[in-house]
């Protein structure tokens, strides 16, 4: 089926294009969401007359989306989590949970558009991509630190460790 994009679609087109695509992904899909129109005879002669207007909107949004951009490339993101040996968590830092962090920041974003390039499963500095827009890609920056009750309790275990071991020395001496 021959479609008009009425706004961008990952991996399909840009605003204004006549595309072909399944007749159940545009019945199904695109035409119901309004992301799409059925490119007739008067559609076609529609989106040329009205060609100016979709630019203008098409640069309006990809204006929006550089400055969504921005904004995310602005954020670190720390997470503290419980860990343990060799800084290992418990658990793992998931998309859903970066969605909820940059949520609480004031930005909006579906954890479908959150790529992390592999598992968050340590302690330490890592990036993830997030989808803002066709062709925009923001990089953010997570950190990833230990919890501090854990930490302290480490601190404790060797320094009872170390007082023993003085104990004996001076016992033996």
């Amino acid at each position: 089926m021959r479609i008009i994009l009425q706004e961008p679609v990952e991996h399909l087109g840009n605003i204004g294009e006549l595309v072909t695509v399944a007749d159940g992904y545009a019945r199904n899909y695109l035409l119901p969401t309004g992301r799409a129109i059925v490119a007739n005879e008067g559609n076609v002669n529609y989106v040329k007359h009205h060609l100016r207007g979709l630019e203008k909107k098409r640069i309006k949004l990809q204006a929006q989306g550089e400055a969504l951009r921005d904004r995310l490339a602005s954020l670190k993101l720390e997470f503290e989590r419980k860990v343990g040996e060799q800084g290992k968590l418990f658990g793992s830092v998931t998309a859903m949970d970066v969605a909820e962090k940059i949520k609480e920041s004031g930005i909006e974003i579906d954890r479908r558009k959150i790529e992390l390039p592999e598992a968050i499963k340590s302690v330490g500095d890592f990036k993830a991509l997030i989808k803002v827009q066709v062709g925009i890609v923001a990089e953010i920056n997570i950190v990833v630190v230990g919890d501090q009750e854990d930490v302290v309790l480490v601190e404790e275990n060797e320094a009872a460790a170390d007082s023993p071991a003085e104990e004996s020395e001076a016992v033996q001496a």
